[in-house]
């Protein structure tokens, strides 16, 4: 049979491995990020009567720019990010992995490079390799933070066509201060000053849960400096695919030259703009969660795991000898949490308070199982 091998695939694509968590039949679920609240019944309906409108219409092709959509997620980070935004800041695609993608289509590509600091996303580098784009692996310190000092002369010996900055970061939940950001910022900006500058890339897909306010307005003034945010998380909808990012509207103009016809459906669209009616509902969920994610930070310390700070609404644990094992060990005890590749670490969502406990209970005897 033929494998990949065989066929003309791009070099840099070979022996890489598409991305992906097990998605495994077990009691609790806790590897992949996601909001455990399903959406409440009255934003189901509004959900249903919106699509059912749009489906009339699904002979026709969709608002090819999504305006009212891109204005409800303007005012929607207006109220909640700190800085008043307008619909031409900002554009919306199919999860903000498609918003990456579309920034590394217009600002990478072949002959250009991106930077990201490790470990953080991996869809950075994927996307980056998919685009033809480099990939160079940036520092962080011992604690998970970004080195700042060592970051800058990453950026100044690489010099970078983008530059990635994930807060909170995935897979460890560190935030990054806004002092950090326009640091980096700054350094890229000098080390491409003999052309047109370099892209910065904020990823704040978490940024709802993080104790930090955002660092959305830090965009003002800046038009080499993106945020890209999700509602796959804090909006508890992954299966919409759904992100947007906000920026100078020259940027917004910018991916306009590579995103495909009409590539958001009319579908999507309308349930985007209900669940943008039930903001604040969905947000207090956001609340709840945040609360569970620090019982888990602190019950992980007090049972004798070591626990990286957290702003997101998942938890890197640790350190274990061999993460694997432990990873299969809390499997086997019907909890599945991230073997996300860090040495020594694990990493697990914030799910319900019963999801939580029994995650917690697996963790204690697995701890006294190694111990004895």
């Amino acid at each position: 049979m033929t494998g990949i091998d065989d066929l003309p695939i791009r070099d840099e694509l070979r022996g890489k491995s598409p991305y992906g968590a097990p998605q495994l039949d077990v009691p609790v679920r806790l590897n992949t990020n996601e909001n455990p609240y399903p959406l409440p019944e009255p934003l189901v309906a509004r959900i249903a009567e919106r699509v059912t409108e749009a489906a009339r219409h699904l002979n026709r092709y969709p608002d090819r720019d999504a305006v009212e959509l891109r204005t409800e997620l303007a005012r929607y980070l207006s109220r909640t990010a700190g800085l008043e935004v307008g619909v031409a800041q900002v554009w919306a695609a199919n999860g903000s992995n498609e918003v990456l993608q579309q920034l590394l289509q217009t600002f990478g590509g072949p002959g250009r490079t991106a930077i990201g600091f490790e470990p953080s996303y991996s869809m950075h580098a994927l996307i980056s390799r998919g685009t033809g784009t480099g990939w160079i692996s940036g520092p962080r310190n011992a604690d998970f933070t970004i080195d700042v000092d060592a970051a800058r002369k990453a950026i100044a010996e690489h010099r970078p066509d983008v530059v990635f900055i994930t807060s909170p970061n995935n897979p460890t939940g560190t935030a990054v201060d806004a002092e950090t950001v326009l640091a980096l910022h700054d350094a890229a900006q000098d080390a491409r000053a003999d052309t047109a500058g370099a892209l910065v890339v904020v990823d704040e897909a978490y940024g709802e849960f993080s104790h930090r306010p955002s660092l959305l307005p830090l965009i003002e003034g800046r038009p080499r400096l993106v945020l890209s945010r999700t509602m796959s998380k804090a909006f508890g909808a992954a299966g919409l695919r759904l992100g947007y990012l906000a920026a100078d509207p020259a940027v917004v103009d910018a991916v306009q030259l590579v995103r495909l016809p009409y590539h958001l459906s009319a579908i999507t669209q309308a349930t985007a703009l209900a669940a943008l009616e039930h903001t604040d509902t969905l947000l207090g969920y956001v609340e709840a969660l945040k609360a569970e994610r620090d019982r888990l930070v602190s019950e992980l310390r007090t049972i004798g795991c070591e626990v990286t700070d957290s702003d997101a609404n998942f938890v890197q644990f640790g350190r274990f000898e061999d993460a694997h094992a432990a990873w299969q060990g809390l499997l086997d005890r019907g909890v599945l949490v991230r073997d996300n590749g860090v040495p020594g670490w694990l990493r697990v969502t914030a799910g319900t308070p019963a999801e939580n406990d029994a995650f917690l209970d697996a963790v204690r005897e697995l701890m006294k199982e190694t111990s004895a």
